[in-house]
């Protein structure tokens, strides 16, 4: 007699891996892939690879540049409200901003969304919102992976990351060393904390016993959640019109550590960019943020983006000329300020009035 024959019989699924449930998450996002078409790419999934031709995609002589990402603990947020719809355009937001910054297309995106156990339908929410994500940047959903693993996430939490390819024609590569002094800096808008920082956000809130669900603080027809969890802005098609007209020199897309801390990524050596913080108004969220946490205004502007979701340098004969063009497309653009001579090992952010002007 087979001594197994009175023992339970386990299964995947039993250990709390649902491969059914994954294969009717597969069917679902089918479409919202579709959707994400592009020349280069067909955007199917199923397979074990995906293809790119870049010379069906218009590249004469390419460079590419790659980059990933993810959303941080702005997750849990999203976690918490149940709300699952927005944070797929974050995930794709912060990996293609990172692209265009060196002047390259995002040409094509994959996931990886990792969760405890698979629930088809926040994960197809978040699916969406990636696909919404990469029609912004017009850059194709070519594939990705989705990992159940019971044990390693508890119930309802989930992580993911994204991964993005781009590329730029090898002459209009953006290099920090056609900056000069006498450039213009103008800040391009963001739509609120972006997807850094939320480690103090989420701080704040538990400490303060925010009501996520209740009206904001600073806008009563909003909810706070809402608020705090607003998407990340998605700059890729209008940079990459300044880029190809000619009057980009340098970009630097604002994520953790804020304005003092990815300026600088983008300088030569002797080269400060001075900005002055009268130029533009702190956004009523900022505010509320710096007032509940008694947050300085150094360490504001070295958390979070303040305002300014990315920083773009232009020559001063041709700034006018990126102004209207980046307005055309759909951006709030503000002179912020300007590049000046380095002295003495300065630090390479200078910013006039911070006190006086987040302050007010």
């Amino acid at each position: 007699m087979n001594s197994n024959s009175s023992k339970k019989s386990y299964s995947y699924k039993d250990a709390g891996v649902d491969i059914e449930a994954g294969n009717s998450l597969v069917d679902q996002i089918k479409p919202f892939a579709a959707s994400t078409k592009r020349p280069g790419a067909n955007a199917d999934l199923g397979g074990f690879g995906a293809l790119f031709d870049l010379k069906a995609a218009g590249f004469k002589d390419p460079l590419l540049v790659s980059a990933t990402d993810g959303v941080g603990t702005k997750l849990k947020l999203a976690i918490d409200m149940n709300k699952h719809d927005t944070v797929g355009i974050d995930l794709v937001a912060m990996c293609v901003n990172d692209l265009v910054v060196q002047g390259a297309e995002p040409l094509f995106f994959l996931d990886y969304f990792a969760t405890g156990g698979l629930d088809v339908e926040a994960t197809r929410d978040i699916v969406a919102g990636i696909a919404d994500g990469c029609r912004q940047a017009g850059c194709a959903l070519i594939g990705g992976e989705t990992a159940e693993m019971p044990g390693m996430y508890a119930k309802g939490d989930y992580d993911m990351a994204g991964f993005t390819v781009g590329a730029v024609e090898r002459d209009q590569l953006l290099m920090a060393d056609t900056l000069e002094e006498g450039d213009v800096l103008l800040g391009l808008s963001s739509t609120g904390v972006h997807s850094n920082g939320y480690s103090l956000v989420r701080r704040l809130i538990a400490d303060f016993e925010m009501d996520l669900g209740a009206p904001a603080p600073f806008d009563e027809n909003v909810k706070l959640g809402d608020a705090l969890i607003a998407p990340t802005k998605i700059y890729v098609k209008s940079c990459l019109e300044g880029v190809r007209a000619g009057y980009i020199k340098a970009l630097s897309h604002i994520t953790g550590g804020g304005l003092y801390e990815n300026i600088p990524r983008i300088l030569p050596d002797n080269l400060v960019a001075e900005l002055d913080a009268n130029a533009w108004e702190l956004p009523p969220l900022f505010k509320w943020l710096a007032e509940l946490g008694n947050i300085a205004p150094r360490e504001l502007a070295t958390t979070f983006n303040c305002g300014m979701g990315m920083v773009v340098a232009v020559s001063p004969e041709n700034a006018d000329k990126l102004e209207v063009l980046l307005s055309e497309h759909g951006e709030n653009v503000t002179r912020i300020g300007r590049l000046v001579k380095r002295e003495n090992d300065a630090e390479q952010v200078h910013i006039i009035d911070l006190e006086e002007a987040f302050l007010k």
